[in-house]
C-alpha cells in the first residue's frame, strides 16, 4: 500500500499542518517506507501462534490488602501550618 501526494496532503491538511511541496515529497516517501515495513508484518506466518491475551501468567500481581493503623487525623495535621474541619488549609492559588 502505497500513498499517493494527495492522500500525503489530505492527512496534512486533517492534522491542520502546511508543508511546501519539497516537504510533501519527503513525508511521503517517508511515510511510504514506514509502511513497507507494516506491510512486512503481513508475510509472517503467524498460524500456528497462539492469540496472546496477556503477557504474563500472573491474575493479581499485587499485594493482598491488610488493615493496618495509620495516623489520627490530629497528629497528621499537628505539623500543618494551618488547619480548619480536619483539613489542610493552603493559600489559594487559582484566580
Amino acid at each position: 500500500m502505497a500513498l499517493t501526494k494527495e492522500e500525503v496532503l489530505n492527512v496534512a491538511k486533517l492534522a491542520r499542518l502546511k508543508f511546501s511541496a519539497e516537504e510533501i515529497e519527503k513525508f511521503q516517501v517517508e511515510l511510504n517506507d514506514i509502511l513497507g515495513y507494516i506491510d512486512m508484518l503481513n508475510e509472517v506466518d503467524t498460524a500456528e501462534t497462539k492469540a496472546l491475551v496477556q503477557v504474563n501468567d500472573a491474575v493479581n500481581n499485587l499485594r493482598d490488602d491488610e488493615v493496618r493503623e495509620s495516623l489520627s487525623t490530629e497528629k497528621a495535621l499537628s505539623n500543618a501550618p494551618d488547619s480548619g474541619d480536619g483539613a489542610i488549609i493552603v493559600p489559594k492559588v487559582v484566580g
